[in-house]
């Protein structure tokens, strides 16, 4: 029995008899098939694109359109299969393509009109120059010349990649494929083999902490759920993901949904749930897609439903698309939007695993937690053991955007520093100068270059002040204006508080009052605005640190972060846009004074007519100049000047 790509449901007794069997990876069909599934080998040829979110948007459905076409109208037996991202989006659209004998290949940055003259030479074992940019190592096939492995290349080689080890390898939706790599049999292991505290013995000597930022130990939250007298239990998987400039959790749902169920699977055993629900956001559709589509072949193999493999286990697991409110990232609001009530914090105590999803013990885990779940289960809690720090276990995966040179997620040893990470995506964007990072998204804390040789280790971001967050990292270079962009997240937070405790509803209002206020030039020089907008700076701290002691939920608390890291390592801006009136990067237009350089104005009167508000006299033929009480510091004059006799200061 040979596997052909797109036959799966063939396979579902296969499937079955696998699984239900004592030692299903001796099963003779199985060990037969099993090379198959994972493209060890392959009869005829296989093209894999890319289909995610972002290669989407790069036109990653139109070349797949192509190559279905290509093979259909040269009459070549081959398969094209779908793939996740490896994360690292700047080549994609990415195709690979698989021959018989040959190492899988890949070819970036594919757009649809090109397939024709890509995969001809290809079909005819020639690489076309330039556009193979690494191939798998296999001893089973034959390598192509001159083409580096994917493990040899910076940006793989300085990864550890266990959480993201098969994202991008397989087709996200193939049982089979996903069984070919071990998945499943953990948690068949752990039905068959493991009471309820034995799982949550295993996890908790692991080292696993909770990777949504506060880095809770994850068998002790099992444990306490399990612990509670209650004749029903339920586990969530937190997959909203609502920071923007995050998208971890995104790439693992598209790329390996079978790896996240089945930890919230085992995450279920471990607490006694009999039913589990992935909360994620609406508009994610090739997510939820994929993560239906698994959940329906493993309801199928007998993995999901009443007593599973005869274990007396029952399990049920249901998705919920949520409403996309930030507030909802927190626990207990997740828990009301779930029950169908306004995402709204609760007071804690009781905390979810004593009381949560009606009224029960319910435990809540970020999704990037539970994919380590069936790794540690299949290898055992002293190999995770192996990874990090004394104190946080494991990788981290994260995603990179804003100004570095590769927009990418990564995976990377807990233990890493910051100045590694960067490595990994080549810094800043060329010709540019690394200013800052923000990690944590929008209740992030902003990073000065001298401190990126801290190490990402809960413990020691938790004594510097620095919230790890779900993981996400935006870059910024000197053309950031570092109170610009907080006061743009300080908006965001403005609109996203539910509104339900005074400190975050009123505070972050009045915080970004204080931040237009300093971002703009004062109507008027006389009086003592210079005064006024430097009291406006010292409430700002104040106002920063009642909110972070006194808001009713954590993102509330966390929302400070990143007022009072700017204030601290960043506060020479503050002063400038204060005192001087001036922002270093150019960004805050309010601030700008327009000026025309007479000897260089020849009185074309170009600027006079694109000025919105008449700002600027002169005769034709004459030097113009600005009146600066009009002047509403647009930037019209400037970009309509060929002569470069606008100026701003």
């Amino acid at each position: 029995m040979v596997y052909a790509p797109g036959s799966d449901r063939d396979f579902v007794p296969l499937m079955k008899e696998v699984l239900a069997s004592e030692n299903g990876q001796g099963h003779s069909s199985w060990k037969e098939s099993r090379p198959y599934f994972k493209f060890d080998r392959v009869e005829k040829p296989v093209l894999f694109i890319s289909i995610n979110s972002s290669a989407n948007v790069c036109g990653a459905v139109g070349v797949h359109e192509a190559l279905v076409a290509y093979i259909a109208q040269r009459g070549i037996e081959a398969y094209v299969e779908v793939v996740g991202s490896y994360g690292l989006m700047g080549l994609e659209p990415l195709v690979e393509v698989q021959l018989p004998g040959m190492a899988r290949v890949a070819i970036a940055n594919v757009q649809a009109h090109e397939v024709d003259e890509l995969l001809d030479p290809i079909f005819n074992r020639f690489l076309p120059e330039g556009r193979a940019v690494f191939q798998h190592r296999n001893d089973l096939h034959h390598p192509w010349s001159g083409v580096p492995f994917m493990d040899e290349l910076p940006f793989f080689k300085q990864q550890l990649r266990v959480v993201l080890g098969l994202t991008g390898k397989y087709n996200p939706t193939s049982l089979p494929q996903y069984m070919a790599h071990g998945g499943l049999f953990s948690f068949v292991k752990a039905l068959r083999s493991y009471t309820f505290s034995d799982i949550c013995d295993i996890v908790e000597r692991s080292g696993l902490r909770g990777r949504a930022g506060s880095g809770f130990p994850t068998g002790k939250k099992w444990r306490m759920a399990l612990d509670v007298a209650a004749d029903g239990r339920y586990v969530i998987c937190n997959a909203d993901e609502s920071d923007p400039g995050a998208f971890m959790n995104r790439l693992l749902m598209e790329g390996s949904p079978y790896r996240v169920l089945e930890g919230l699977a085992i995450a279920s055993y471990a607490c006694g749930a009999g039913k589990a629900f992935i909360y994620t956001r609406n508009r994610y559709s090739i997510a939820i897609q994929r993560l239906e589509e698994a959940l329906a072949s493993m309801r199928e193999v007998g993995i999901l439903g009443e007593n599973i493999f005869d274990s007396g286990y029952n399990l049920d697991i249901k998705i919920v698309k949520g409403p996309g409110a930030y507030v909802c990232g927190e626990e207990t609001a997740l828990i009301r939007s779930l029950e169908g009530k306004r995402g709204m914090p609760t007071s804690k105590p009781p905390y979810p695993t004593t009381a949560g999803f009606k009224g029960k013990p319910t435990v809540v885990n970020n999704l990037e937690t539970l994919s380590n779940v069936p790794l540690i289960l299949m290898n055992g809690p002293d190999w995770f053991q192996t990874m990090g720090t004394e104190t946080s276990k494991g990788t981290k995966v994260f995603s990179l955007s804003g100004k570095c040179a590769t927009t990418s997620v990564v995976e990377v040893e807990m233990g890493t520093t910051f100045s590694q990470i960067l490595e990994i995506v080549d810094g800043v964007i060329p010709g540019s100068e690394i200013k800052a990072i923000q990690i944590g998204g929008p209740s992030g804390a902003c990073i000065p270059p001298s401190l990126f040789s801290l190490k990402v280790d809960y413990d020691r971001l938790k004594e510097a002040d620095i919230p790890m967050g779900n993981g996400g990292i935006l870059v910024y270079d000197e053309k950031t204006c570092m109170l610009d962009m907080v006061k743009y997240f300080m908006g965001f937070i403005q609109n996203e508080s539910c509104g339900k405790c005074i400190p975050c509803r009123e505070g972050s209002q009045r915080m970004v009052e204080i931040y237009k206020n300093i971002t703009r030039r004062p109507l008027s020089e006389e009086g003592h605005n210079t005064l006024e907008r430097f009291k406006g700076v010292i409430q700002l701290e104040g106002l920063a640190e009642v909110m972070k002691d006194t808001s009713a939920c954590g993102l509330g608390q966390a929302s400070t972060y990143p007022v009072l890291s700017t204030l601290k390592y960043f506060r020479d801006e503050y002063e400038e846009h204060i005192f001087d009136r001036h922002c270093r990067a150019g960004v805050c237009k309010d601030l700008r004074v327009f000026q025309i350089d007479l000897d260089k104005c020849t009185g074309c009167t170009a600027c006079v007519k694109k000025c919105p508000v008449n700002a600027i006299v002169g005769a034709p033929r004459m030097a113009h100049y600005v009146v600066t009480e009009r002047c509403i510091a647009c930037g019209a004059c400037l970009e309509t000047c060929m002569f470069g006799a606008v100026l701003t200061h």
